[in-house]
């Protein structure tokens, strides 16, 4: 069977009802891979075929009966996810005492994704403190037919999904929904507020400006990328378009820079650019420079003054926030040293 690895974002609103579960789309990354297969454990009951836990013992669906369960589909280089995050930390911490257990349920997309030492440091960088079943196999995404990054599904006492949302944003849906179903198991009156909780999101966090975004995520190797033309110059670039300078490697999956000095260059418009990236060998350190419009990018929570900044672990970086107005601009990463593998831009 052919695996298509192509992934969509939604930059648009949709909604729709089917059998009854509320479902949304709103800035989410769409995964063809799984999801279409059936499951022989489908729901909680999926989450016996977990790689592995972290920050928890197993959980099971007999255990988790009688808690109203919050399983979020995530996987940490994902934009989409990482801009939802504060929201899942403060449910956490404001209902979990009221009963709601919160499940990270990380399936990865990228091969590095998979180490569990990647993610035990992603978790920990990130705060997350919640139980997360480490889903290498893709089991408990296939259990749920899941088809997005970020994905969050409500589950009742007695198992049954009854909300669900793909994507950012309908934050105050969610977590009105959240109070209806605590209150519907037990939660005692006024044994929580009914605000809803407020977030200072920073960094990679916060919210993209949706308004002044006209570039999408792009995947850098091969067998996905779009826009990528060779032997132009920069100034010849169109918007979206981007080329490399240098000794360059570029597979089904990634670009690989064999020798020092070599640049991506993307023409872009968006508030922020964000790059996946990583060293080709474990413990290595790779330094780079940003520039937009060739003047040192700054506002990047991954770069200095300066523009720079070094690659020493596999995850997204953020290498520019411009302040507005926004318009089509130039952006060049140059690596000073060899051995940088980059995979994939998103903006925000």
């Amino acid at each position: 069977m052919r695996i298509d690895l192509d992934r969509r974002r939604f930059l648009s609103t949709a909604a729709a009802t089917i059998a009854g579960l509320e479902l949304t789309m709103f800035g989410a990354t769409k995964s063809l891979l799984y999801g279409m297969e059936t499951a022989v454990d489908t729901g909680l009951s999926s989450l016996r075929n977990a790689t592995t836990w972290l920050n928890s013992p197993p959980l099971t669906a007999d255990g988790l009966r009688g808690k109203v369960v919050l399983v979020d589909f995530c996987t940490y280089t994902c934009i989409n996810w990482l801009r939802t995050l504060p929201y899942l930390r403060a449910w956490d911490a404001k209902y979990r005492e009221h009963g709601l257990v919160v499940i990270g349920a990380h399936t990865p997309e990228f091969d590095f994704e998979h180490d569990l030492d990647n993610v035990r440091r992603a978790v920990t960088a990130m705060r997350v403190d919640y139980p997360i079943a480490v889903d290498n196999d893709y089991a408990i995404w296939k259990g749920f037919a899941n088809q997005y990054w970020p994905a969050l599904y409500l589950i009742d006492t007695k198992g049954a999904i009854r909300f669900t949302h793909f994507g950012e944003g309908a934050y105050e849906e969610s977590e009105r929904m959240i109070q209806k179903m605590l209150g519907e198991a037990g939660a005692p009156p006024g044994g929580f507020t009914r605000e809803l909780v407020t977030v200072a999101a920073a960094g990679i966090e916060a919210p993209a400006d949706w308004e002044n975004l006209r570039s999408q995520e792009n995947y850098l190797g091969a067998g996905r990328t779009e826009g990528f033309v060779s032997n132009r110059s920069a100034a010849r670039l169109g918007l979206n378009e981007w080329t490399l300078v240098g000794d360059w490697e570029q597979s089904q999956r990634a670009v690989a820079l064999n020798k020092p000095n070599g640049r991506i260059v993307y023409r872009f418009h968006a508030r922020d650019v964000n790059l996946v990236m990583g060293p080709a060998a474990r413990g290595a350190a790779v330094r780079f420079r940003v520039r937009i419009d060739g003047q040192p990018a700054r506002g990047g929570s991954d770069v200095d003054e300066q523009g720079q900044g070094t690659v020493s672990e596999q995850r997204v970086y953020q290498l520019i926030r411009q302040p507005r107005p926004i318009s089509d601009r130039l952006c060049e990463i140059e690596f000073l040293d060899a051995g940088v593998e980059a995979f994939c831009f998103t903006f925000g």
